[in-house]
C-alpha cells in the first residue's frame, strides 16, 4: 500500500471516530488536500532522483570530456595536419572497422604516442626503468671491480664488441649500394611504367615492367647475401645488413603495392571528362621520405608533428647505445663463460636442462632491452626527426593472454605489413572462411625471414626459432586463442621465459661447438647438420692437447 493512499485512509479513519458526518464537504476537501499533497510530494521526489541521477551523469561526463581533452591536448600538443590530410583521417577513422564489401580492414595512421612514452609518466612504471639503468650500472661495476681485482686496473675491453659490428667500410658500402638501388631504379621504373602505359586490359609493357620488377627483387636479396659471404661480415654487421635489405624490400612492395590500383584507375578513367586532382605516380619526394620514416606502409601523407625536439631524439639515440652495452654486459657475464670451452659435458641432458634453466633470465633480458632499443627508442628517435605523429609502433603486449593479441602486439610496423600484404591478400585468394590457412601462410613467411636473418648471422643453419615459431608458437595461438583469464597471461610469459631460454642456449653451444670441435664435412652439408650433435669430442680433445 503507497504512502499516499495510508494518508487518506488516516485522515478517514480520524474524521469518523470524531464524529464528523456533518462536515461531508469539509471532510473531502481534506481528504482532497491531503492527496495532492501527496502526489506532489511523491512528484518532488521522483524529480529529485531524476535529476541528481542525471546531474551526476552529466557531471561524470563533463569530468570524462575534461581529462580526454586535457590527455589529447598533452599527445596532440606538438601535431598539426594539413586539411587533406585531417579530411582524410577521419573519413579512415570512421571507416576503420567498417567492412566494405567483405573486404578487411586498411591501415590507419593516427597522431599517438608510443605506449611506453605515456607509461614512463607515471611515477611507478619509471621506476621499473630506473631499475633497469640501475642494473646496467652494477654491471659496469662488476667489469670494473673484476679488473681491479684481477689484473690491478680498470680495463674497458670491448674487443668481442668491436669485432661483432666490425668491417663498417664494407658494411656502409653496401648499406650505400642498397639504398641508391631503391632510388635510382624502382622509383624511375614504376615512373615511367605509370606515365607510358597504354589504356585497357593488360599489355605487353605490363608483363615486361613486372619481369624487370620481379629480377630486380631476386637480385636485391641474393646480391648482398653473396657481398657479405665474400667479405665474411660479422655477427652484428650481418644483422644490421640483413635487417636492412628485408626493410627496403618490403618497402618497395608497399610503394609498388599501393599505387598499381592507382595507375589502373587512373587509365581507365581518361576518357572521362571529369575532372581529378589524382596524380598517376607520386612525387619523389613522397617516397622518398617513406624510405626512412618508421613505417612499412605506404601513404601519399602521414600525420606531421609541428617541431622537432632534438633532446628527445638524442635522449632516445643514448638509450639505444646504453642497451648495445647492456646487451653486451649480459653476454659477457652469462653466455661467454657457460659455452666458450664448449665439451662433452654441455649435450648431456642433466647440463643441458640447467643450462637452459640459467640462460632464461639473461635471455628474457636481451629480449626487453632488445625490444625497447629498436621498437621505442630507435624508431622514436626517426619518428621524431621525420616528424611522423603515428608513434604506435608496439602496443601493450605484456599484457597479452592469447599468443595471438602478442603476435599483433609486439611489433605492429611489421605486423601491419603482414596483415596488409600477406594475410589479406592470401584471403582474397582463398576465401575469408579459411583464415586459419591464411594465419599458416603469415606464420611461414615470417618463420622463414627470421631464420633467413639468422643463418646470416651464425653462417650455419639450425633451425632452432623457425620451429618454436612456426610450429610451437603457431599451436600456442589456437591454444591460448580463447584465453580471457588472467592466468593465460601467466602461461604466455612461462612460455616466453622457456622459449628465449632454449633460443640463447641451443644457438650459444652451436656457436661455440663450430669453434672447438674440428670440421666433419668441407660442403654444404657442414652448415645444415648442427656440429653440437656430431662433434668428435676425442678429435677435439686432441687438437687442444696438441702444441
Amino acid at each position: 500500500m503507497s504512502s499516499e493512499e495510508d494518508s487518506v485512509e488516516n485522515l478517514s479513519f480520524s474524521a469518523k471516530c470524531n464524529g464528523n458526518n456533518g462536515n461531508n464537504e469539509q471532510f473531502r476537501k481534506q481528504v482532497e488536500i491531503q492527496r495532492l499533497r501527496n502526489q506532489a510530494q511523491a512528484l518532488q521526489k521522483d524529480i529529485k532522483e531524476k535529476l541528481t541521477d542525471e546531474l551526476d551523469t552529466l557531471f561524470e561526463q563533463f569530468i570524462n570530456d575534461v581529462e580526454q581533452y586535457e590527455r589529447l591536448e598533452e599527445q596532440n600538443q606538438n601535431y598539426v595536419f594539413k586539411r587533406s590530410i585531417s579530411t582524410r583521417c577521419q573519413t579512415n577513422l570512421k571507416d576503420k572497422y567498417r567492412k566494405k564489401n567483405g573486404e578487411l580492414p586498411d591501415k590507419v595512421f593516427l597522431p599517438r604516442r608510443s605506449v611506453l612514452t605515456e607509461l614512463f609518466e607515471i611515477s611507478h612504471i619509471k621506476t621499473i626503468y630506473h631499475m633497469f639503468v640501475a642494473i646496467l650500472i652494477v654491471f659496469c661495476l662488476n667489469t670494473f671491480v673484476y679488473d681491479i681485482v684481477h689484473e690491478g686496473r680498470i680495463n674497458l675491453n670491448f674487443e668481442m664488441m668491436q669485432w661483432a659490428l666490425g668491417k663498417k667500410s664494407k658494411v656502409m658500402e653496401l648499406w650505400v649500394m642498397m639504398q641508391l638501388s631503391t632510388l635510382v631504379i624502382v622509383y624511375p621504373m614504376f615512373y615511367y611504367w605509370a606515365n607510358n602505359r597504354p589504356v585497357g586490359p593488360a599489355k605487353w609493357i605490363d608483363y615486361v615492367v613486372l619481369s624487370f620488377y620481379m629480377a630486380f627483387m631476386l637480385a636485391f636479396l641474393v646480391l648482398p647475401v653473396n657481398y657479405i659471404m665474400e667479405n665474411a661480415l660479422p655477427p652484428a654487421s650481418t644483422v644490421i645488413i640483413a635487417c636492412e635489405q628485408l626493410r627496403l624490400i618490403m618497402k618497395m612492395h608497399s610503394f609498388v603495392r599501393e599505387n598499381i590500383p592507382r595507375v589502373l584507375n587512373f587509365n581507365n578513367k581518361k576518357d572521362d571528362d571529369s575532372p581529378s586532382e589524382e596524380v598517376m605516380c607520386p612525387d619523389f619526394s613522397k617516397y622518398l621520405y617513406f624510405l626512412f620514416v618508421p613505417t612499412l606502409i605506404y601513404r601519399d601523407d602521414y600525420p606531421r608533428t609541428k617541431t622537432i625536439r632534438w633532446n628527445y631524439v638524442v635522449t632516445n639515440f643514448g638509450q639505444v647505445i646504453g642497451c648495445l652495452f647492456f646487451i653486451y654486459y649480459i653476454f659477457m657475464r652469462f653466455c661467454v663463460p657457460y659455452f666458450h670451452n664448449f665439451n662433452q659435458e654441455h649435450v648431456t641432458p642433466e647440463l643441458l636442462v640447467m643450462t637452459v634453466f640459467g640462460c632464461m633470465l639473461p635471455g628474457t633480458l636481451v629480449l626487453f632491452i632488445g625490444f625497447f632499443a629498436i621498437l621505442h627508442s630507435w624508431f622514436n628517435a626517426f619518428a621524431e626527426m621525420l616528424r611522423f605523429a603515428d608513434r604506435m609502433f608496439y602496443k601493450d603486449w605484456w599484457n597479452s593472454t592469447s599468443f595471438s593479441n602478442y603476435y599483433r602486439t609486439w611489433n605492429v610496423v611489421v605486423h601491419d605489413w603482414l596483415y596488409t600484404y600477406v594475410y589479406k591478400d592470401v584471403c582474397k585468394v582463398i576465401g575469408r572462411g579459411n583464415k586459419p590457412a591464411a594465419m599458416a601462410c603469415v606464420f611461414i613467411f615470417s618463420a622463414i625471414f627470421h631464420e633467413y636473418v639468422l643463418v646470416l648471422c651464425f653462417n650455419f643453419f639450425y633451425p632452432v626459432l623457425l620451429f618454436m615459431f612456426g610450429g610451437a608458437g603457431f599451436g600456442f595461438m589456437f591454444l591460448t586463442d580463447k584465453g580471457v583469464s588472467r592466468s593465460w597471461n601467466v602461461f604466455l610469459w612461462v612460455a616466453l621465459f622457456t622459449g628465449t631460454g632454449l633460443l640463447m642456449c641451443l644457438y650459444s653451444m652451436e656457436w661455440y661447438a663450430r669453434i672447438n670441435c674440428p670440421v666433419n664435412t668441407d660442403n654444404i652439408f657442414d652448415k645444415l647438420i648442427p656440429r653440437s650433435w656430431t662433434c668428435n669430442f676425442e678429435a677435439m680433445e686432441n687438437n687442444l692437447k696438441s702444441p
